[in-house]
């Protein structure tokens, strides 16, 4: 068993791809530039954000890249409560703390708004920490990682991050961590996949895989 589990928040334990995806083709539609479909959403989002805006038609000629981001996430924050933390999420987290697991969410959500996010659903208590980064214009959240990395004097074998995209992956590997992927609607499974690491569709997969039954646990 992992000593520690890192989740990422945004499409790993809260189900929001849908919302994303509705808020920047508004974006997209009230500057006349083509809307965009779920898949290819998918096949765009990627970290960081401002590249995944210029693959699908912002050129930020006549408005920065800083002021659409702040639109998209005053929009998003208005709305964030149509959504709802993906099936299974809170029987897992709760699995894992019973077998005597600790865990942390790291996102790259501003950290303001993460916190609100979390305390929605009561449960803040099951985490050791939630990090998030000073802004709400997403470039990542590897510095923050490797920060937290740092001052966690757990053994890197110990630990296991759970996250939904390419970047996720790309975090563990830097801080030497185990990375499960899970699909979100984020981005396209065969993107995921092509990460070489664990796959998955639901957090009752999850649960097969990484087994904290507390019979196991004694």
């Amino acid at each position: 068993m992992y000593r520690h589990i890192i989740w990422d928040w945004n499409g790993t334990l809260f189900d929001d791809a849908w919302l994303c995806l509705d808020i920047i083709n508004g974006l997209l539609s009230h500057r006349n530039l083509s809307t965009i479909t779920a898949d290819q959403y998918e096949h765009a989002f990627g970290f960081p954000v401002i590249e995944y805006y210029r693959k699908i038609g912002f050129t930020f000629d006549q408005e920065p890249f800083e002021q659409i981001s702040t639109t998209f996430i005053l929009e998003y924050e208005r709305r964030r409560d149509s959504c709802q933390l993906r099936t299974g999420a809170i029987p897992t987290i709760n699995q894992i703390q019973n077998a005597g697991a600790t865990q942390s969410i790291i996102s790259a959500s501003k950290q303001a708004f993460l916190e609100k996010a979390v305390n929605q659903f009561d449960i803040r208590d099951r985490f050791s920490s939630i990090t998030g980064i000073e802004n709400h214009h997403a470039s990542g959240k590897f510095e923050v990682a490797l920060n937290w990395m740092l001052n966690s004097r757990i053994d890197p074998e110990e630990i296991l991050l759970i996250g939904d995209t390419v970047h996720d992956f790309e975090v563990a590997k830097g801080i030497g961590v185990d990375c499960i992927l899970i699909y979100s609607g984020h981005q396209d499974e065969e993107r995921l996949m092509e990460c070489g690491t664990i796959t998955i569709q639901s957090l009752t997969e999850l649960r097969e895989i990484i087994d904290y039954s507390e019979a196991k646990h004694e």
